[in-house]
């Protein structure tokens, strides 16, 4: 039965328990109704509706659904008919639900990636993939917390603290004790907003968090800009064109989860007075007061509370919060990222493929615990086996991935400068170099002021905040989302052009790409990611994608001093006369991570062995000699003594065609 038959059914027999003259009485009152931007029932038909069946469905006629149901519910009221009104708010109530239900289905069953062709959409069902996340110990009191975002992208930790899932979020924990408010902390792109679209999916399934029975998401983005509500208006917010029975719903407090999905997006002060604190549901005040008063608990106090947030967010939240759980997403573990590759392909063989080619690349592979990383990886494989059908000759297998994820990462900010966003860009590059030199991963508030970082919608992107255990008076630390993504943004420092305006803002340190080469040489292996991150930059298709889609200009002299280091690299003492050998695994990794024939040519043409010894190669080892070999035309000699080779099953081979 329709919604609306529904509605005119509980009307009738409303109508029916009517004496007569009551009756009556009904219809004169309706008659005086006016409704605003609509008409009145005409008197004649108030007069041929004799009965009540007729009556109910003259006003279904005259009325939409919800008037009609405001109309009888008003004038039951004027008529003392309590036990009318209450079965009619009831059926209101029950129907408003229904609806609800059907909008959440429709807001967050399916969502739109960046990727997506026109019109397609995803199915959250389909995509989502769990998530370790970690319950931090509860909080005592606003503001003393144990640190929470020191985790860096972990997911496999296995002596931290306790793990649970969104589905055990609101679970008792070891003492018994039911969360009521729960802070669900991410860096950005860990699964945040995914998460609550999987929380609100399940919900309407009934397959999660059954014990509430209204479940409201709140986007913060979209009530940044709000200057005055109640919170009876922001539950409206959340099923829009239709008239929301707030007093009922909000009544059984108990049976009531708010979301509020990215805190820090509001960007105000959660101190505010306690007098100004509101108590009533329906009360209109200041947005920062009414949110308050629920974090306070001062309204609605047995409700719910799951805050999504960055961990910029955490000190403010901390000083108005108390008895909170806290809940730190980590990342994929090593077997939900394989689950990730086969839901994102929807194909084994595909999936397959792509996560073999993933999980031969150490540096790859460790980045993609980060989700968004993930995406980034099988989007750009996906690309790759639609037209090669194999990845053996895949480029991007580091620094392409990187450089996407930037990307991706400044279109969030598409709306800002593009100067600015390129100047704050290169000043964390400077921050990010100095850091891989001092072998520091955690930085001050005061170096993050210093060098001007300080910028509320640039800084999440990059950095994670992190709050100091020793509470709120102590400033607080800030890192990288993930180490691997530190040394390509100090790779960067190195390789990108500086503005006019940028010259002699590095700091102390020396942009000097030869010094970082000869360090790495003589005594600083520690630097082979970020020189293989600077190999990957350099290369033709990495420098005409930053200056068109990051809008940066990489310097075409770090690319021959570059060249002329690695050709100088092996000589050592040899005799003229002597062949020259490359006995050092990493120039094939360079050379591979640029994956340019010309430059591997140039850099390669001077020697003439390979002389490798007790190295076990891996299948990215073996593909980075491979095609150096391949452009290598003054190769004599090869020389492997005492190495191995990583063997697969001859049956799920990296090369193999991927079935049509």
């Amino acid at each position: 039965m329709a919604g609306e038959e529904r509605a005119l059914a509980v009307l009738v027999r409303a109508l029916q328990g009517l004496a007569p003259k009551d009756f009556q009485e009904f219809k004169t009152k309706l008659s005086d109704v006016h409704v605003e931007g609509g008409w009145n029932i005409p008197k004649d038909s108030l007069v041929k509706a004799a009965h009540p069946c007729a009556l109910a469905h003259c006003m279904g006629e005259n009325y939409s659904e919800d008037a009609m149901m405001d109309i009888a519910i008003a004038l039951f009221e004027e008529m003392n008919q309590r036990d009318l009104v209450e079965k009619l708010l009831d059926e209101k109530v029950k129907e408003y639900k229904r609806k609800y239900r059907e909008h959440v289905v429709r807001e967050f069953l399916r969502y739109k990636e960046v990727n997506s062709r026109l019109g397609e959409n995803l199915s959250i069902s389909s995509r989502y993939t769990d998530l370790t996340v970690a319950r931090k110990p509860r909080s005592k009191r606003g503001g003393e917390h144990e640190a929470v975002g020191t985790s860096r992208g972990r997911a496999d930790a296995g002596n931290g603290p306790a793990t649970v899932t969104a589905q055990t979020l609101f679970k008792p924990d070891r003492d018994g004790q039911t969360p009521q408010v729960v802070v669900l902390v991410g860096a950005p792109g860990m699964g945040k907003t995914m998460t609550v679209r999987k929380v609100m999916v399940e919900w309407v399934e009934g397959t999660l968090y059954t014990q509430f029975d209204y479940v409201f998401c709140i986007d913060c983005k979209d009530i940044a800009f709000t200057k005055e509500a109640s919170v009876a208006d922001l539950v409206s917010k959340c099923c829009p064109h239709r008239r929301t029975p707030s007093g009922k719903i909000l009544d059984d407090q108990k049976k009531i989860l708010f979301i509020f999905d990215g805190f820090e997006a509001l960007g105000f002060s959660l101190v505010q007075p306690e007098v100004e604190l509101s108590s009533d549901p329906r009360e209109v005040k200041p947005l920062e007061t009414t949110l308050m008063s629920l974090l306070k608990k001062t309204v609605l106090p047995e409700s719910s509370l799951l805050i999504t947030t960055r961990p910029t967010a955490l000190q403010s939240l901390g000083q108005c919060l108390e008895g909170e759980y806290y809940a730190e997403i980590l990342g994929f573990s090593a077997a939900m990222r394989e689950e990730y590759f086969h839901r994102y392909f929807e194909n084994d063989n595909k999936a397959d493929v792509a996560f073999r080619f993933v999980r031969g690349n150490e540096i790859l592979y460790s980045l993609c615990v980060i989700p968004v990383m993930s995406w980034t990886v099988c989007t750009i494989l996906e690309q790759e086996l639609y037209k090669k059908k194999n990845l053996v000759e895949c480029s991007k297998a580091t620094t392409w991935m990187s450089v996407f994820y930037l990307s991706r990462l400044m279109k969030c900010r598409g709306r800002d400068n593009p100067q600015d966003l390129q100047r704050f860009l290169r000043k964390l590059c400077s921050l990010a170099a100095d850091g891989i030199w001092k072998h520091k991963v955690l930085f001050e508030e005061k170096e993050i002021k210093d060098r001007g970082l300080d910028q509320p919608d640039l800084l999440p992107l990059f950095l994670n905040e992190e709050i100091s255990k020793k509470g709120v008076d102590h400033e607080n630390i800030y890192s990288f989302t993930h180490l691997h993504l530190q040394e390509f943004f100090a790779a960067m420092f190195y390789v990108l052009e500086d503005d006019e305006e940028m010259v002699g803002d590095s700091g102390a340190l020396a942009k000097d790409v030869n010094m970082l080469l000869e360090s790495y040489s003589k005594s600083r292996k520690d630097l082979n990611l970020t020189v293989r991150f600077l190999f990957g930059l350099i290369s033709q298709k990495s420098i005409e994608y930053a200056d068109k889609i990051i809008g940066c200009r990489i310097s075409p002299q770090a690319r021959e001093d570059m060249l002329r280091w690695l050709q100088g690299k092996h000589r050592g003492i040899s005799h003229p006369s002597q062949a020259l050998k490359v006995s050092e695994l990493d120039t094939f990794h360079f050379l591979f991570e640029m994956n340019e024939k010309s430059f591997a040519q140039s850099a390669l043409g001077h020697f003439t062995d390979i002389d490798l010894q007790d190295i076990k190669l891996t299948l990215y080892d073996q593909m980075a000699l491979s095609f150096c070999i391949r452009q290598w035309a003054a190769l004599g000699c090869v020389t492997l003594r005492g190495c191995s080779f990583r063997q697969q099953d001859p049956g799920k081979e990296l090369a193999a065609s991927v079935p049509r």
